[in-house]
């Protein structure tokens, strides 16, 4: 393998995740709905599971400053947390919606994603994920949650 000299074309400022995270989001300026799409976490350790869903999502927000989340949905997780060269913090709220996750940029943008349960079987998680990610879908968190694994967007 030879290493090339020069500029790459990944802006070095973005942590590369490790592994793919299962996240599907609505386009850019999109305001539909209570989510701006979902994503499907393996399991329930917000430190663990965090890191790559946060490389993918700097792209679009820059650098992270914070997540929230609902205490109810995670396993106890740290005040805050090392991705990359940041400390994002991390705020559990019993007032946050169940089953999301509001991911907040340093310079204030925010995405508030579905979170699909782990559990969930993956043809009924990928029509949820693609229900919560499209344009002009304004259903509830709950509606969402509930699609049936054969509706269409």
């Amino acid at each position: 393998m030879t290493l090339r000299n020069g500029r790459s074309s990944i802006d070095s400022t973005h942590t590369r995740p490790r592994i793919t995270p299962r996240l599907r989001l609505k386009p850019k300026g999109s305001t539909a709905g209570d989510v701006d799409g979902a994503w499907w976490p393996h399991g329930d350790a917000l430190p663990i599971e965090l890191p790559d869903l946060l490389a993918v999502l700097s792209i679009r927000l820059g650098p992270i400053d914070r997540v929230t989340y609902n205490f109810a949905d995670w396993a106890t997780a740290p005040n805050k947390f090392a991705t990359g060269d940041n400390m994002v913090g991390l705020r559990g709220y019993y007032q946050q919606p169940g089953n999301t996750i509001q991911v907040i940029g340093i310079n204030r943008t925010k995405l508030v994603l579905l979170v699909v349960p782990t559990r969930t079987e993956p043809e009924h998680a990928h029509d949820i994920m693609m229900s919560a990610a499209a344009p002009n879908n304004a259903s509830t968190i709950e509606g969402l949650l509930t699609t049936s694994p054969h509706d269409g967007q």
